[in-house]
Order: C-alpha cells, then sequence, then structure tokens
C-alpha cells in the first residue's frame, strides 16, 4: 500500500535527538570504559512511540519528493508496518536497512529516523540517483509498545511503557526466517512477501543491539559486526557482504570514537543475517550496538546518557552504505581486516544476549 504525498522543501536541522536526546555533541567517555549499564535511568519517554514515528514518517514523507511511504503488512495486533522508499531507477543496486526486529532494540531506530530527514537534503540528492534505499525503521511495533500477551513486569526502565524483544506472541522474529512464509509469524511474513521477494535488494544491514559488556582488548565495543555465516551462503555473496562490513567497520573506526568488534553468532539460516543471503542471495551485515533500550537483565540495558553517540553511530552506518554503493566504492573494499578484527568477548560476570 502506497501513501500518497505532496511535495514541500525542507533542510535538516541536525542530528538531533527525540524528546530531549541530543546527538550533536559526544558525551566524554562514550566508549571504550564508558558509560556502563545504569549510567544514567534507562528511561523510554524519550524514545519515540509508535504513533510518534508514523507521524514523522508521514512528516518527512509530505517534505520530499523523492520519497514513498509503503506499508508493506500488519503485526500481530494491527499495526501497519511501514518502509520508506527511494527507487530512482530499478537498474541501480538496492540496500535495505532494517531495524527493530527485537521491540527493546530501539537507538538504531532513532538513528534510521534522523538517516531519513537527511536523505531529504540537497546533500544526498545527486547520490540517490545512483542506488536505490529501503528502510523499515520498526518492524516489530507491538515489542517496541509493549503491547504484548505476557507480562512485563521485570523489566527495567522507568515509566510506564517497556520494550520487549519479542513480538506480541512472545516469538523471537529473528528466529523465522527458514520458515515456509505461511508459518511465519505476521511481521516477518510481511518482510519476506511484500519486501525480500517483491523487491530486487543487493544489500541487507541487519540492525539490532546487544548488551552493554562485550569487549575487545579490554576495551567497551561501540558495537560489533558479522556477515552470513551459514554453509550455503554462495561465496560470491559472502564477498560483498565482507565489502559492506569494511564500508561500516573502517567508517566508524576512523572516527576515533568508534570502537567495533567483530560478532559471534550463529550460523542458522532462521536469523535474518543467513536466511536472507541463502533464499535470495542478498549481500547481508550484522550491526549489533551497545546496549538495549530495555531488559529485566541489568547489563543489557544502557542508561540514557549513551543514546546520543549510538544514534549518530546508526547514521554514520547507513550514510557510509550509501555512499559506497552510489558511488562503486564498495567494490574496491579491502576484506582483509576481517582476518585480524577481534571477536567479542564478554567481561566476567556479565550475560550478553543473541542477536
Amino acid at each position: 500500500m502506497k501513501i500518497k504525498k505532496k511535495v514541500v522543501a525542507f533542510s535538516l536541522s541536525g542530528l538531533m535527538a527525540f524528546g530531549g536526546i541530543s546527538a550533536v555533541g559526544l558525551p566524554v567517555g562514550a566508549v571504550g570504559n564508558g558509560p556502563s549499564a545504569g549510567n544514567g535511568s534507562i528511561q523510554t519517554s524519550i524514545l519515540h512511540t509508535y504513533e510518534s514515528m508514523v507521524e514523522y514518517l508521514k512528516t518527512q514523507d509530505a517534505k520530499q519528493a523523492a520519497m514513498e511511504l509503503e506499508i508493506i503488512g500488519k503485526t500481530v495486533n494491527g499495526r501497519d508496518i511501514y518502509m520508506a522508499k527511494y527507487l530512482s531507477n530499478p537498474s541501480n543496486p538496492t540496500i535495505l536497512f532494517l531495524t527493530q526486529q527485537h521491540g527493546n532494540e530501539q537507538l538504531t531506530t532513532e538513528g534510521a529516523m534522523e538517516f531519513i530527514k537527511h536523505l531529504g537534503t540537497g546533500k544526498t540528492k545527486d547520490v540517490l540517483q545512483n542506488v536505490n534505499v529501503l528502510i523499515i525503521p520498526m518492524l516489530n511495533a507491538d515489542g517496541a509498545m509493549g503491547d504484548v500477551n505476557f507480562s512485563l513486569d521485570n523489566y527495567l526502565a522507568d515509566g510506564d511503557r517497556h520494550l520487549t524483544r519479542y513480538n506480541a506472541n512472545e516469538v523471537d522474529l529473528n528466529r523465522e526466517h527458514d520458515k515456509a512464509t505461511s508459518a511465519m509469524e505476521p511481521e516477518v511474513r510481511a518482510l519476506h512477501e511484500n519486501v525480500l521477494q517483491k523487491y530486487k535488494i543487493d544489500y541487507m544491514i541487519d540492525l539490532h543491539h546487544q548488551g552493554t559488556r562485550s569487549e575487545t582488548e579490554g576495551e567497551l565495543v561501540s558495537g560489533s559486526i558479522l556477515y552470513p555465516t551459514n554453509e550455503n551462503v554462495k561465496p560470491e555473496v559472502l564477498e560483498k557482504s565482507k565489502k559492506l562490513g569494511a564500508i561500516v567497520y573502517n567508517e566508524l573506526e576512523s572516527k576515533g570514537w568508534g570502537h567495533i568488534g567483530k560478532y559471534v553468532g550463529g550460523s542458522d539460516e532462521r536469523i535474518g543475517r543467513n536466511g536472507a543471503a541463502v533464499r535470495y542471495g542478498i549481500s547481508t551485515l550484522l550491526f549489533e550496538m551497545r546496549g538495549m533500550s530495555d531488559h529485566y537483565i541489568e547489563s543489557y540495558a544502557l542508561g540514557q546518557k549513551s543514546n546520543g553517540y549510538l544514534i549518530k553511530q546508526t547514521v554514520e552506518t547507513l550514510d557510509a552504505a550509501v555512499n559506497a554503493i552510489a558511488d562503486g566504492s564498495i567494490e574496491k573494499a579491502d576484506i582483509s581486516f576481517w582476518e585480524t578484527l577481534p571477536e567479542q568477548k564478554n567481561r566476567a560476570s556479565e550475560e550478553e544476549g543473541e542477536e
């Protein structure tokens, strides 16, 4: 379903946060050894609700001539699932950015929304002539709103809204990707039938959050990355996936405030990065940002003082990927860094989540 719009001129006001979060300045000690879990209260009131996200998307849709807003399906509890589309030429390479398969991993969504606004500026006009961009900013809206059929009373966030990993049926959406679409949860079925099967997608970055205590070389990571690891992924798909990872790694490491490790993840086809690569030949990259927006395990949730740099990290990631695909530089990306990129590990006595 396409949503019609009118065209209005606008300009980017800067990387500003939502509900009082500022992403312009990075906090002291943003990465490395701080802030740690519990540094700053765990607040969900400062995040977009589903309703405010929809309003934001519709506002951008009205302002941006290049943007189309499409409803790709509905959640278990009937919320529309939105996708922002920038389709300039069917022959262009296409990248999909997917966020919030897990409803308690929202800072990547906030970054994706800021990136959508960025795509409406004059800075990206020429870029969008050479690449198609698809953005699903909140796949699991029921989990993001805590509108589920099980108790969240033991979750940590302050206020009257909790966010959970699972959808309303208490199913992990990132464990559904090897099923027949008819057997999938509604959110994943919509993703497969109305996006992955409908569009010719070359690349996908699946954005997630992990716990707060992963480290490499004694330093806490700001995020970790991984290519598809299923044995049935074609070699050319794997190579392009590793090149996509090289673009992201080099962009963030060069900034001086990002510290990236190699994620240790499973090889099951049911996981999104593996399933999309095997099933559709899409070159995929998992990006696990540090810290979750809510959880019942204290070391998983990160205080709000870290929100700014994690939102900024998402914007930088998406922007670098789009530019590298548009100008073709991704084809020359050096993937040798994967051979020496340290695998992250968990600090002693700490638990960590799975993608």
